[in-house]
């Protein structure tokens, strides 16, 4: 029986594992979102298909968001310590790996005592056809997928550099959020002085984004994973940074590290952690790899900050 039990369970591990590392585009009917809040920032313009989700490397993804939501995960009221992190996930502003670089990251913040909401932001729209859309994913410059097979990195190359796109949309969602959670601070257990926001990929450049040009939030800190490391200039008051990446990212990773000598230069609070691999779009990590550990590191960070203690709304000097 223990023979046949172990047998079982390594099957099925096997089974998971190749699912995990299946790069194929497949069909997924909406999950429920029974906690997601509707933002009311508006549409999208020209938008002709409506929301659809798909599944990637084992993950949930969707795309063609016309509707930008905020879910909170909120931790245990005892747990709670008043810091609160907008959680931004990836996908080349095309879709949105939810599930791996949003709601994974939200649960495992929660287990830390802090309040993690997860930020649906409008999306640029693509074909409403799954063929058609599997196609423009393989023909767009850079849009390669942001969750990765386990054990490796995309198997893409480098994307000429390109104009910034316009993220008026998704800064006025994230807006919208930040607003809705210092409204709400009182009933999540949020310090409203300890706001955070993080994100990956696409969604480490709104993030990043979201600090240099909203009028309206104030982070505690800023924190964009496997996000771009071009220069930048930083003010006087600028929130503490922390940057994940690993070196063999095909899409972000140049041998630049313009964005921590900003920050330093700046005499600004900043950790910088690059790993050996890891490729782009790991989220929470993958056995096996250094990059599995970086939650842990990021976990450490804030609890040297303070932010993980009840009560301590201090910004790090």
């Amino acid at each position: 029986m223990n023979l046949l039990k172990t047998a079982t369970l390594t099957a099925l591990l096997a089974c998971a594992a190749a699912i995990a590392q299946d790069g194929t585009v497949y069909p997924l009917e909406a999950p429920a979102e029974p906690n997601a809040i509707v933002l009311g920032t508006g549409g999208v313009k020209d938008q002709p298909a409506k929301e659809s989700w798909f599944r990637q490397w084992g993950e949930p993804m969707v795309r063609n968001v016309t509707t930008a939501t905020l879910t909170p995960f909120l931790p245990d009221p005892a747990k709670a310590n008043g810091t609160a992190v907008i959680v931004a996930p990836g996908g080349g502003y095309r879709w949105l790996s939810i599930n791996n670089e949003g709601w994974k990251i939200a649960k495992a913040l929660n287990e830390k005592g802090v309040a993690a909401f997860v930020l649906k932001y409008r999306l640029r729209p693509t074909p409403d056809a799954i063929e058609e859309f599997k196609k423009s994913m393989n023909t767009t410059p850079g849009a390669a997928p942001t969750a990765t097979p386990a054990g490796g990195a995309v198997a893409a190359t480098p994307p000429a550099p390109r104009p910034q796109p316009d993220l008026s949309n998704q800064l006025a969602d994230a807006e919208a959020a930040y607003a809705l959670i210092v409204k709400n601070a009182e009933q999540w257990h949020v310090d409203p002085k300890r706001i955070g926001m993080m994100g990956f990929s696409a969604g480490a450049g709104l993030t990043m984004h979201s600090y240099f040009n909203s009028k309206t939030m104030k982070f505690l800190f800023v924190a964009p994973i496997y996000g771009n490391l071009g220069a930048v200039e930083v003010p006087k008051d600028a929130p503490p940074l922390f940057v994940a990446l690993a070196i063999d990212d095909p899409l972000m990773f140049r041998g630049d590290f313009g964005l921590i000598k900003s920050w330093w230069e700046a005499k600004r609070p900043v950790e910088f952690h690059l790993y050996q691999d890891g490729g782009h779009g790991f989220g929470m990590g993958y056995p096996n790899h250094p990059t599995y550990w970086w939650f842990e590191v990021f976990s450490h960070w804030l609890d040297t900050n303070g932010w993980l203690k009840k009560g301590n709304a201090a910004v790090a000097k």
